[in-house]
C-alpha cells in the first residue's frame, strides 16, 4: 500500500516560493512506472494537475504552472518536492501528492492547506 504525507508552510505572503514535501512510504519513488504528481485545489474548484516527476527523475509540468513550477525528488528520503514560485492569493488551495501507476492513482495524500496572504 502506497501512502503518500504532505508537509509545508500553512500561509505564505504574496510574491513568495511556496515549498512543498511529499514522504512516501510504502514503495520508493524510484520503483518503476511510478508517477509522482501534485494537485491541488482551491476553495469552490475543482482539481488541478501542476505536474509531476517520474521514477526515473523526468519532470512534465502543467502549462499555465510551468513557469513557476519544479518538482525534485530526494532519494534518500523517499521525497519528493514542490516549488511554486511568486504566488499569489489565487494560488490558495489544498495541495495533494499522489503516486499514479498503472494508470491509476495507486495513493494520495490528505492534502495540505495553503493560503497566501498578507
Amino acid at each position: 500500500q502506497v501512502r503518500l504525507q504532505e508537509s509545508g508552510p500553512g500561509l505564505v505572503k504574496p510574491a513568495q516560493t511556496v515549498s512543498l514535501t511529499c514522504t512516501v512510504s510504502g514503495t520508493s519513488i524510484t520503483a518503476d512506472y511510478y508517477y509522482w504528481s501534485w494537485i491541488r485545489q482551491p476553495p469552490g474548484k475543482g482539481q488541478e494537475w501542476m505536474g509531476a516527476i517520474a521514477y526515473n527523475g523526468d519532470t512534465n509540468y502543467s502549462p499555465p504552472l510551468k513557469s513557476r513550477t519544479s518538482i525534485s525528488r530526494d532519494i534518500s528520503k523517499n521525497q519528493f518536492t514542490l516549488q511554486l514560485n511568486s504566488v499569489t492569493p489565487d494560488d490558495t488551495a489544498v495541495y495533494y501528492c499522489a503516486g499514479y501507476y498503472s494508470s491509476t492513482y495507486a495513493g494520495w495524500g490528505k492534502g495540505t492547506l495553503v493560503t497566501v496572504s498578507s
